[in-house]
């Protein structure tokens, strides 16, 4: 699987960790950045490209890495067609990409180690979206107010 993944200084050393055991997993892994340490880096300026690659198909999933994790998902989800969630369980790292087309997943280096990152991004990647109906007509409502706030010119 094409995966992207990003950090910010909080998230880097993990991405580093989790970067090489995807690639050693026999995935291609494009990084997106930090490419090296700057505790004064700050994570929109590197999981902003990975959104709109994962937007353009030019990665099928992405990684989002930063301290919490949680800026990592505000910020992808400002991008028009990501569906991010932070996630730090199990259940809603496959759950999230059955029901929900999550196409990037968030995770919070000091909230979790890398044994259990990798479970979840692992578990992320396993997971395909079930096409429901019900399923669908949840994202088309999503798309729907999507183009809504860019029509308005609110994005």
């Amino acid at each position: 699987m094409r995966i992207g993944i990003a950090s910010d200084h909080g998230g880097f050393a993990m991405k580093e960790r989790m970067t090489v055991t995807l690639k050693s997993a026999g995935h291609e892994v494009t990084d997106f950045g930090a490419l090296l340490l700057d505790p004064d880096d700050d994570y929109p300026d590197f999981v902003i490209p990975l959104a709109k690659a994962v937007v353009s198909s030019e990665v099928e999933r992405g990684v989002a890495l930063c301290s919490s994790g949680v800026g990592a998902s505000i910020v992808a989800n400002k991008v028009p067609g990501v569906r991010a969630a932070l996630i730090h369980e199990h259940f809603s790292a496959h759950q999230g990409v059955e029901d929900d087309g999550m196409n990037i997943i968030c995770l919070g280096s000091l909230v979790i180690g890398d044994a259990q990152a990798l479970e979840l991004i692992q578990a992320f990647i396993d997971a395909r979206f079930s096409g429901a109906e019900r399923h669908m007509r949840r994202l088309a409502k999503i798309s729907a107010l999507e183009k809504e706030v860019q029509k308005c010119n609110l994005v």
